[in-house]
């Protein structure tokens, strides 16, 4: 006999797999991937952390920057020079955001959540990042309030840490686009005739084709490789 353990599912499980089922169903996602090289962006990560550690005289560091972070600001910054992709399609219109609110997919145990950064791009990174532990935290801790993971404009998802270099992730309605994140990792490439060691990740953008075009999406993680690539960019 076939021996098995019956798990039953959560409430949150059932509404989960109840979203992502009509999501597939009913959203026609299309895919575009983009390779960025992030060796700029460790370095300024490395010299932001730094000063912090400096700052702290011997106490906790007022912040600690996770590459997540630096690409939340990125994602929160594209969507602000490209407002179009900040949509939500309904049949009679599409919705166009003002606000630049990214929900950041969290693991827990009862399954994903999404709390989310209202205005980051108005928000510092040590703002971003003190914002995104807390959430996490709490999310983890299935302490959230309804507003902090209802809602949203755009949504991130970052499967990095686990060591995965690129995925398709599933949107997230009435969102028109998902960011999968992959892991950075250290290839050869050649420049000008000459091998050199770069770091790169590779950024996967699911969208709604109703709402947002291939041209569209494409512009949009030209500008995300614009700020990851050239992170100064981010403090103008």
């Amino acid at each position: 006999a076939t021996e098995f353990v019956q798990v039953p599912n959560s409430n949150m499980r059932k509404v989960i797999a109840r979203r992502l089922q009509e999501s597939k169903q009913q959203v026609p996602h299309f895919y575009l991937t983009i390779e960025v090289e992030i060796d700029a962006l460790l370095e300024a990560r490395q010299q932001l952390n730094e000063h912090a550690t400096a700052q702290s005289q011997g106490g906790k560091p007022p912040y600690k920057l996770s590459v997540n972070d630096m690409v939340i600001r990125a994602t929160a910054l594209a969507l602000r020079d490209m407002p179009s992709c900040n949509v939500s399609w309904y049949d009679d219109a599409i919705i166009q955001y003002n606000n630049v609110d990214i929900s950041v997919a969290v693991a827990t145990v009862g399954g994903l959540i999404t709390p989310i950064i209202r205005n980051a791009d108005q928000k510092s990174l040590p703002q971003i990042s003190a914002e995104m532990k807390d959430l996490a935290a709490r999310a983890r801790d299935n302490k959230l309030k309804p507003e902090e993971f209802q809602g949203g404009g755009f949504s991130i998802s970052n499967l990095g840490m686990f060591g995965v270099k690129t995925f398709q992730a599933i949107i997230n309605p009435p969102q028109a686009c998902i960011l999968a994140v992959g892991a950075g990792e250290e290839v050869v490439r050649v420049r000008e005739g000459s091998v050199v060691a770069v770091n790169v990740m590779s950024l996967t953008l699911s969208v709604d084709h109703r709402a947002v075009d291939g041209a569209l999406g494409a512009q949009y993680l030209q500008a995300m490789k614009r700020y990851i690539e050239q992170p100064v960019l981010m403090f103008v």
